[in-house]
């Protein structure tokens, strides 16, 4: 704990009145399947540009040995170094309604009191809704909606979401933390997890990205833009599709996967949601032949060129 959570951060400008404001959060270094929530930050940042409000001391934060920040050597000399940052920054929606950004690399460090100085904030600017969102690897195919999991401080800010787990174990992050931590101070906070496919996890997949702006959408009430990312969506899809049917042994896991899928989306919530309808491919051994796959697909086109 920090006796004073000020210390960790340093405000860059004065804000104006942000009472019922929304934080949206995404912090790079835990699993983003599809870079999903990275989709979704380059998309806010570059079409909804804003001043850095709200600035991290990521000198304490950050294990730079873990995760080294870019210099750029120039002939006989050091030119530039690419410091990492871990701001938040005003934003206006199609709207006007403003709304905070919280992004940057997740910190190493600190957690705890990383969530005090982030509570600090919330509780200075008195933001109603504290928002995270990634992408996670699921055995589901490309070729159906993609789902979402949903998780909140309050169970009816989640109202209408399927749940897919009871309790489970798994390694925490800051992100997880905060939303803990927001809700035992009597905050509002959720997060969504798109539902990447397995073998699509390791690419940039737009899909899994539109997919977390369409929810926090609903959830937040913001007019976000969305049109960039559904084209690079749509295109991306195309192409996977080609890829797919160029591969009978691809195509065939594939269609394992619908199969999978349709048992699970139309099975009462009594049933068993993963019907036994033949050998239904694990994670790896999908990942595995799309990986050979793709890797065939590149010696041939090193071969044509």
């Amino acid at each position: 704990m920090v006796s004073d959570p000020e210390e960790l951060y340093e405000l860059d400008s004065d804000v104006p009145v942000l009472e019922g404001a929304v934080l949206l959060y995404h912090f790079d270094g835990f699993i983003d399947a599809g870079s999903a929530g990275g989709s979704v930050v380059e998309l806010l940042s570059d079409e909804l540009d804003g001043p850095v409000v709200a600035r991290f001391d990521v000198d304490r934060l950050v294990d730079y040995r873990s995760r080294r920040p870019m210099m750029t050597y120039s002939g006989d000399h050091w030119s530039d170094y690419h410091a990492p940052e871990l701001v938040v920054r005003l934003l206006h929606d199609a709207d006007g309604t403003p709304f905070l950004l919280l992004t940057g690399p997740e910190p190493d460090r600190e957690w705890e009191a990383f969530a005090a100085a982030v509570r600090a904030l919330v509780e200075r600017w008195q933001v109603r809704l504290a928002v995270n969102f990634h992408g996670i690897p699921m055995g589901v195919p490309h070729t159906r909606p993609l789902g979402v999991t949903a998780h909140a401080t309050r169970a009816d800010l989640v109202a209408g979401y399927r749940p897919l787990f009871n309790d489970v174990q798994i390694p925490g992050s800051a992100a997880a933390l905060l939303e803990l931590r927001l809700g035992e101070a009597g905050h509002d906070a959720l997060g969504f997890a798109a539902h990447v496919p397995h073998y699509l996890a390791q690419t940039t997949y737009p899909a899994a990205g539109l997919t977390l702006l369409d929810a926090i959408a609903r959830a937040t009430g913001l007019a976000l833009p969305s049109d960039t990312l559904r084209e690079a969506a749509e295109r991306t899809d195309v192409e996977v599709d080609r890829q797919v049917s160029e591969s009978a042994e691809v195509a065939e896991v594939v269609q394992a996967l619908e199969r999978q899928y349709d048992a699970f989306t139309t099975a009462r919530p009594e049933d068993n949601l993963l019907a036994d309808d033949g050998h239904v491919p694990t994670a790896d051994e999908l990942a595995s032949q799309f990986e050979k796959f793709l890797a065939e697909q590149g010696r041939n086109d090193s071969t044509d060129t």
